[in-house]
């Protein structure tokens, strides 16, 4: 099968993303608006970019409705700050709450039952629930349309990073402990920690 992605849909195109690039960690991102109004959604395009400046980055789409910016959108580019949570295993139910639509006044914090809890160097709440949270302030973001279907690439500086304690030693976050989840395809996602196995790398 030989696809040309401009020759389909952006529903389609979407569907091969999401199908090929797989499991894809999740971005718990918890913002605030200039009014200091809470919001907190998950978002799958997410990764790591370089640990010295230590950045990372995340790509909310449009709103496949609307094509407008999301609200989590809106408020890094009001406020340029934002923290990143780490989903664990136990709080995929709740995180999962969070992710339709709602309206901008709509505090996903109470929708899901989950806890605010101070940052250390930023305003909005980080989600007391979670083992790992990266606090950020926004380093650069870019936009690739503005549509359905097209999206922003988020780039954020880690002012501060809080690991429970009991995931933490010596230098490094037991992974094994902190048991996250990974987004595949629909309404899919997976265990990484169930199944894992070692490669040891050449020099």
């Amino acid at each position: 099968m030989d696809i040309t992605p401009h020759t389909l849909p952006w529903q389609d195109a979407y569907k091969l993303l999401v199908g090929s690039i797989v499991p894809r960690p999740i971005a718990f991102v918890s913002t605030m608006d200039e009014y200091g109004n809470s919001n907190l959604a998950p978002f799958s395009f997410f990764t790591a970019i370089c640990a010295d400046p230590l950045l990372i980055c995340f790509s909310p789409m449009r709103r496949g409705s609307t094509g407008d910016k999301k609200d989590t959108l809106i408020n890094i580019e009001q406020t340029k700050e934002f923290v990143i949570n780490i989903v664990s295993d136990s709080l995929a139910q709740k995180m999962n709450d969070t992710a339709p639509e709602f309206e901008a006044r709509i505090d996903e914090f109470e929708v899901s039952g989950l806890t605010k809890e101070r940052s250390e160097s930023v305003r909005p709440y980080r989600v007391k629930e979670c083992k790992v949270h990266l606090e950020c302030v926004l380093h650069d973001v870019l936009h690739f349309g503005e549509h359905a279907g097209s999206g922003s690439l988020v780039i954020g500086k880690v002012q501060h990073v809080h690991i429970d304690d009991e995931l933490y030693y010596d230098g490094k976050i037991n992974t094994e402990l902190l048991n996250p989840i990974g987004r595949l395809t629909g309404n899919m996602y997976t265990r990484p920690m169930t199944d894992t196995f070692e490669i040891v790398r050449k020099r």
